[in-house]
């Protein structure tokens, strides 16, 4: 017998028959002997129905209220989840996330989980039933209402799942796992049997969206085995976890990752002297936008350009604070560009292989693709390109490092 914790996201119970099959899964693992703890999100829809509803009555409504607001669409989930469940003769119980006591700090819209008291759920588990949370939300010190952000059901199930110490954490979406890249865009990706929390975190920040980037980083800070899995088919989807594949054919790229939501900025003319780059950033840093790819360059008049990434929704923000600090700077100008993309190269496999980079070079070479700016780590490489080159690039990448299926052949 196991604890499993798992996740069921919109789409998995964006319909009440989708909720009844979510049951069955349920039952299933029920049937077997497992005891069970599960997290839902709103079903599909419903909270950007309700966003829409406050911005009719206000463009800027009070981040608390907003908080108290879209935490009802999860609350819907659980009610009707549980009573699927009890229909079935299953006892279950349904707890929004201040009923859980996961306690958070007091950032609406953006909360991060401080602690969690598992003693209801453990109570719950000894008498037999199903536990049923709210995902996405929490509650501060004083009792207000508070959300994790977007995708943050996944980091509410892989917190439970650590303060329970569950023997995994199943999460359940509409892919039946994670590929070696977007199947939309190569139809020869594949699906991965297991991947590295390290490969895994990559792959998120560099623009995967099976998982969410939190739910990655507590999963691997608290050793608790993560699966994607599909809620439509049957299937042992993709295990996330601390130990590499030992496998002596395992590849040197894990996968390809990309991002489209991203933004280039250039404040040019900038003095070349030690600090500078610190007062530039720093006042992006301060008006709370996160920065990805940096490129300095140095002229030869002693003047210096610094080049950087932005998620395209923060553009316009940062290009204001560029122009305030160029005039403090004296810089010569402030250059904005929405049409590039982001192509990760991801893989422990790196470590111990030269002449990744040259390949990836060379493979968008031969699509005539312009590198903007290039950033590395130990097991990535990413590089900027112009956005209508995307997909070509990926393409090309997947075919160059050989990670289609063996038996399919890409068009």
């Amino acid at each position: 017998m196991s604890l499993i914790v798992q996740k069921y996201g919109g789409t998995s119970v964006g319909t009440i028959e989708r909720i009844e099959a979510v049951a069955e899964k349920i039952v299933g693992f029920r049937e077997r002997g497992d005891d069970v703890v599960v997290v839902v999100s709103a079903m599909s829809g419903e909270t950007n129905r309700l966003i829409g509803l406050a911005g009719e009555i206000n463009d800027e409504p009070s981040p608390r209220e907003m908080d108290v607001l879209v935490s009802t669409g999860e609350q819907v989930t659980i009610a009707l989840l549980s009573m699927a469940l009890q229909k079935r003769g299953y006892d279950a119980r349904s707890y929004t996330g201040s009923q859980v006591r996961i306690l958070t700090d007091s950032s609406h819209s953006k909360a991060r989980i401080q602690e969690i008291d598992a003693h209801r759920m453990e109570h719950d588990l000894s008498k037999g039933r199903v536990v049923v949370v709210a995902g996405f939300q929490g509650s501060d010190e004083n009792g207000n209402i508070t959300t994790l952000g977007r995708g943050g059901s996944d980091t509410t199930a892989v917190a439970l799942a650590a303060a329970l110490t569950a023997d995994e954490c199943q999460i359940y979406t509409d892919v039946d796992g994670v590929y070696t890249t977007d199947p939309r865009v190569v139809e020869g990706a594949r699906r991965l049997d297991q991947i590295t929390f390290e490969e895994m975190l990559e792959m998120a920040s560099q623009g995967s969206k099976v998982l969410q980037i939190r739910a990655v980083e507590f999963a691997g800070k608290y050793k608790v085995p993560l699966r994607v899995l599909s809620s439509f088919e049957e299937g042992s989807g993709t295990l996330i976890t601390l130990e590499e594949d030992d496998d002596m054919e395992k590849p040197i790229v894990s996968g390809i990752a990309f991002n489209r939501d991203e933004a280039k900025l250039t404040i040019r003319g900038i003095p070349d002297v030690p600090g500078i780059a610190s007062r530039v950033l720093g006042a992006v840093g301060r008006a709370n936008i996160e920065v990805d790819v940096i490129v300095q360059n140095v002229a030869q008049d002693n003047t210096a350009s610094l080049t950087f990434t932005v998620h395209r929704n923060e553009m316009t923000k940062a290009q204001d604070v560029l122009e305030s600090v160029a005039k403090e700077l004296g810089a010569t100008t402030v250059e904005a560009d929405a049409n590039i993309a982001k192509v990760a190269l991801v893989g422990v496999g790196m470590r111990s292989h030269a002449g990744v980079a040259a390949t990836m070079f060379e493979a968008l070479a031969k699509d005539n693709i312009n590198i903007q700016m290039i950033s590395t780590s130990e097991i990535k490489i990413t590089v900027v390109i112009d956005e209508r080159y995307l997909e070509l690039a990926v393409r090309g990448l997947h075919s160059a490092f050989e990670l289609a299926d063996a038996d399919t052949e890409e068009k």
